[in-house]
């Protein structure tokens, strides 16, 4: 608990004015709200988050000074924990069986994926060995940075690469949905109640689950603790049929905002010229991942009561937040989106480092032995 209350005062203590800029997050503000702005003006998906990540990206390219600090996205990322727990259903648990064929192709997909990314970076991109595993491993990008800085990667290189593939997918998917499924999501808003018809005790509800989740994802040690902490307690809350209330739509899309801008300002700091090159060896990777989850979705539909695009999002190597909130604005089985990516994530870093040791860790001891 003290560890947690430790968290929280260098959180607030992030907040004063000699360490947050906020001029350039309140820059970062305007642009990512104009971005939103004129994308849902224009009916794209998920305006408010496309929208100000491709303006943000864009203004980091152009080394505008914008910022978007750490510290802002723990609460946003909450909001948006809470809001997925919210769509587990009672009838959710009577739907677990349906998911064994489902779980099993992820685990294929995520073999497949892993072989064909680290050798289009090892091969294409000409990576290091340990830089193109863990880059092209699809995994959450705190994890593949932190590991494939431990065992000797370029971090620099993994966390662009990492970077421009939750930017890429998201930006693409939704188009693809669309045009595979026939589904029109254009301007489509995040499913909700206004926050002037939410009764006071539904938001105080919503926000004890916030609060409890995030303790909880402290004491457990989860992965993405503010995702996945509230996620489960509100999972839990909805399940239970204690509560059916959902986060009222404002406050949802503050925080699509919020995430949008914060994956466009990954990239400030860095030369235009690497974030250009990573984004075009993205591309061609993006373009395999893209391809695999297609694939793999259109095969599984086969064996399983899913369907195509259910399956799509649940295999699609975007972030669990991005890949949910389509999820949720195509009103397509949330829950069963949710739990493939927190699953998918779990396994990879659970076998990332063993599998390293087993194929590059062991080659280099065989290259290190040649030389001597």
């Amino acid at each position: 608990m003290r560890e947690l209350l430790s968290d929280f005062l260098d959180g607030v203590r992030g907040l004063g004015p000699a360490r947050f800029p906020y001029g350039r997050f309140a820059l970062a503000l305007l642009l990512g709200g104009a971005g939103g702005w004129l994308f849902a003006q224009a009916r794209l998906p998920l305006p408010w988050m496309l929208g100000s990540m491709v303006v943000c990206t864009a203004a980091a390219l152009l080394r505008w000074p914008v910022a978007a600090p750490p510290v802002i996205r723990p609460p946003m990322t909450m909001v948006i924990g809470v809001m997925l727990g919210a769509g587990f259903k009672p009838d959710v648990v009577a739907q677990l069986p349906n998911w064994l064929p489902t779980l099993l192709g992820l685990v294929l997909f995520m073999l497949a994926c892993a072989i064909a990314c680290v050798g289009y970076f090892r091969k294409v991109a000409g990576f290091d060995p340990v830089t193109a595993f863990f880059a092209g491993m699809p995994g959450g990008l705190v994890e593949m940075v932190t590991l494939g800085e431990e065992k000797g990667g370029n971090a620099n290189i993994i966390a662009l690469i990492h970077s421009a593939r939750i930017l890429l997918v998201v930006m693409t998917l939704p188009f693809i949905v669309q045009w595979i499924g026939g589904v029109p999501i254009g301007g489509n808003r995040v499913a909700g109640p206004s926050l002037f018809q939410t009764p006071l005790s539904a938001e105080l509800i919503l926000l004890a689950c916030g609060i409890a989740g995030i303790i909880l994802g402290h004491f457990l040690r989860l992965p993405a603790k503010f995702l996945l902490g509230p996620m489960l307690v509100s999972a839990i809350v909805h399940v239970s049929g204690l509560s059916d209330s959902v986060p009222p739509f404002e406050i949802v899309n503050a925080a699509q905002l919020i995430l949008g801008i914060t994956i466009g300002c990954r990239f400030v700091g860095t030369a235009p010229r690497s974030i250009l090159r990573v984004l075009a060896l993205s591309v061609g990777s993006t373009v395999i991942l893209l391809s695999l989850t297609l694939g793999f979705a259109w095969l599984v539909t086969k064996v399983s009561v899913h369907g195509n695009v259910p399956l799509i999002l649940a295999y699609s190597p975007g972030g669990l937040a991005e890949m949910s909130l389509i999820a949720l604005a195509l009103h397509t089985e949330v829950a069963f989106v949710a739990a493939h990516h927190i699953i998918r994530v779990f396994l990879v870093m659970v076998t990332a480092g063993p599998l390293f040791g087993l194929l590059i860790g062991r080659r280099k001891a065989v290259d290190t032995q040649q030389d001597e």
